[in-house]
């Protein structure tokens, strides 16, 4: 306000020095008085909508908690009548220890950022991250409750008697611990004792032949392979190829669809063109005992693209949540991967002294608002299990009638390419993946970007729609930041989907650039 009243007492001074007309002298006066009124109003409005947005979301959030503890029991009851068995969720309360029928130990130690579940057996060792979002999700209730504790524990505290006995109560439970959410233990028993490799899928989720197809792919005695959709050179042989890995609740139609039909005749024949459907996603494999971990990933990846079509010297391309398994890849082959193409990265810079980063990036990308409306939904989708899983039973278990529904509306004008990438998964992959790659790495993304800036061999250029409200462009130039060689180009009037669809020849011809144009 010191500014602003300044700024024009000095117009009104050099306006008083040319002219001896009090009337304009004082019309001046009141015009500067109406805008400082117009700003303290604009203030007062920010801060009652602020207020009013913190009221609304405290009793739509309440009330969805409540929704989401009653469908966690309406689940159990039809996963018992259905299934005979009621699935294991992340309502449950952790215990000590769990032996599995097959003599193996599982435990975990608790750690800031993720659970490590290590499985113990006389032979093997397998050591697997676990976002502790995925058990860890308090309500607001709980929360509020929380710290009305925590103040009284800090009162109670200053009588040195009590404070004398939390001492000792500390010293007694002051060796190793080691624990593990018991939905964690029942998934990986199933994982290791489990001798169905295709296993029936779950009745809220779909069992069309798209969905199952992976099924009767391969052989009962083999691993089945995500899918993969490529185009090779008709003639000659390619001197490089390209990996095309998509985002959360998509599929490798965004790519094939949009990019691949294209490029250049020379890009054709010059580059392999690899896209693919992640682990539980699309046509690929959607085991239900799955974690969807990032070495999980990594492993199907490295398995159906790298391996299987021999792939050594590759471009990634990569949207969303891609990114950061692109990044991960990236610091796996540190010799291999020519350049990084991120589009939207969700690289959530995590504070110093942050004790819990899964926490933290969580809160970031789902702050449990209702406005702005991507909040609201960001929100949905991270931290309620139960409604998360009705959401997929009413939209993905029945996506043929809404697709149907959507090419009779529209009277097929509309391609519908984008509904099949989202439609196609189930439940257990998309919540795993959401809270074991985006919140479960975000102690280790620092440490992969300073290993790409230490990497000068890769070329990394970042692209981001300047109207993106899925993830803020600030992510981006976090990126930048950390490698200051990024390239980074910001699109006007484009979001977090039309940065491609809509502009594909442009986006071909830019990554045709990026390929053919030498690291500087």
């Amino acid at each position: 306000m010191i500014t602003f009243t300044s700024s024009y007492s000095s117009l009104v001074s050099s306006f008083v020095s040319h002219s001896t007309t009090p009337f304009l002298f004082f019309f001046l006066c009141v015009i500067c008085m109406q805008m400082d009124v117009m700003k303290r109003t604009r203030s007062v409005l920010k801060l009652s909508g602020r207020v009013l947005n913190e009221a609304v979301s405290f009793i739509v959030f309440s009330a969805l908690d409540l929704v989401d503890y009653m469908l966690c029991f309406l689940f159990k009851a039809i996963d018992m009548l259905i299934e005979a068995e009621c699935k294991p969720c992340y309502c449950s309360s952790s215990a000590k220890e769990a032996i599995t029928s097959s003599g193996k130990i599982l435990v975990s130690e608790q750690g800031g950022e993720s659970t490590k579940i290590v499985s113990l057996s006389s032979t093997k060792l397998v050591l697997e991250d676990i976002s502790d979002t995925l058990y860890s999700r308090p309500s607001l209730v709980s929360e509020l409750s929380s710290f009305t504790l925590n103040e009284l524990k800090k009162l109670k505290l200053e009588d040195p008697i009590l404070q004398q006995q939390t001492k000792r109560g500390t010293s007694l439970c002051s060796g190793s611990s080691f624990s593990v959410n018991n939905t964690i233990v029942e998934m990986l028993q199933g994982k290791i004792g489990r001798l169905e490799k295709h296993p029936i899928p779950r009745w809220s989720d779909c069992d069309c032949n798209l969905c199952t197809s992976w099924m009767s792919s391969s052989s009962p005695s083999t691993k089945p392979n995500l899918f993969v959709r490529s185009q090779v050179p008709n003639i000659g042989k390619a001197k490089e190829d390209v990996v095309f890995i998509h985002g959360f609740i998509s599929s490798s139609l965004f790519w094939t669809e949009t990019l691949f039909p294209n490029f250049s005749s020379r890009a054709r024949s010059s580059y392999r063109l690899f896209a693919v459907d992640l682990l539980g996603f699309g046509r690929s494999p959607k085991p239900s005992d799955s974690l969807y971990t990032l070495s999980e990933h990594l492993e199907m990846i490295e398995k159906s693209v790298l391996e299987a079509h021999n792939v050594k010297s590759f471009h990634i391309v990569a949207h969303s949540l891609g990114c950061i398994l692109a990044l991960s890849l990236a610091v796996k082959y540190p010799h291999s991967v020519k350049s990084l193409t991120f589009l939207a990265p969700p690289f959530y810079p995590v504070p110093k002294g942050e004790a819990h980063a899964t926490q933290y990036v969580m809160r970031k990308i789902a702050p449990r608002r209702v406005w702005p409306i991507v909040s609201l939904g960001a929100s949905l989708v991270c931290w309620y299990e139960h409604i998360t899983r009705m959401v997929c039973f009413l939209i993905c278990k029945n996506h043929r009638l809404w697709e149907f529904l959507t090419k009779f509306l529209t009277r097929n004008r509309v391609r519908t390419f984008l509904l099949e990438g989202f439609f196609c998964h189930t439940h257990n992959a998309a919540w795993h993946t959401l809270h074991n790659i985006i919140c479960g790495t975000a102690r280790k993304i620092g440490t992969y970007l300073d290993a790409i800036k230490d990497n000068l061999n890769v070329k990394v250029t970042i692209f981001h729609g300047k109207d993106d409200e899925v993830i803020p462009i600030e992510c981006s130039y976090e990126v930048q930041r950390r490698i200051p060689r990024a390239d980074v180009r910001v699109i006007d009037k484009k979001d977090h989907i039309t940065i491609v669809v809509g502009r594909q020849k442009a986006f071909a011809r830019e990554l045709e650039e990026i390929w053919s144009t030498p690291n500087k």
